[in-house]
């Protein structure tokens, strides 16, 4: 059985989650306080961070790197594309989100980042958005019909977006109605903790 470490208001954690609900597998998940971690965290990660997965004697760390381990594992629903040409161009979107995006993300939850920091995060991370909204007018989702593991990457952000106190303006609607839908996943839903569940009322 999988065991996932994961932090309980973490949006890479979340990401993990998602996946593994989408599956519906056997898995256990382990809530890490991420400001007081266990000591074999650091054994299973070097950066000493969650998210960790353990399947016997694997452990993997870094959450796109999991999710498409247990993509390739279990691959009902396949949530990376089956066709190697977009597969790639999925893979270039999450490398060009976690650059744009969530190196932003990470700003936003280091408590050390000072307040100039994080408000040129929650600027940068608004035009980006804002700049990605009108692709959805006319996909139901990033790669298209298809929902994939690049939409799951993204969600968490979007779950955040008041949390973060980040604002879009109306240009920006095709993108929170996109967000809506992932919301409304099943999976989604079950992979919420009680903590991220507070984010949004």
């Amino acid at each position: 059985m999988m065991t996932l470490y994961s932090g309980i208001t973490c949006p890479f954690s979340q990401r993990c989650r998602f996946v593994l609900f989408e599956k519906g597998m056997d898995f256990e998940i382990k809530d890490v306080d991420i400001f007081n971690k266990p000591e074999d965290l650091a054994i299973m990660n070097p950066y000493n961070q969650v998210p960790v997965l353990v399947e016997r004697d694997l452990i993997l760390h870094e959450s796109n790197i999991i999710n498409e381990y247990i993509d390739e594992r279990f691959p009902h629903p396949q949530l990376m594309p089956g066709d190697p040409v977009m597969r790639g161009r999925g893979r270039l979107v999450l490398f060009r989100m976690e650059k744009e995006l969530f190196s932003l993300v990470q700003v936003l939850e280091n408590p050390e980042a000072t307040n100039k920091e994080q408000v040129k995060a929650r600027e940068a991370i608004g035009q980006g958005l804002t700049m990605l909204a009108p692709s959805f007018a006319k996909n139901k989702y990033i790669l298209g019909d298809d929902f994939s593991m690049i939409d799951v990457a993204l969600s968490p952000l979007l779950w955040r977006l008041d949390y973060y106190d980040i604002k879009l303006g109306k240009s920006a609607a095709p993108i929170l109605k996109y967000a809506e839908r992932i919301f409304q996943r099943e999976a989604f839903i079950e992979a919420l903790t009680p903590a991220e569940k507070a984010m949004r009322r």
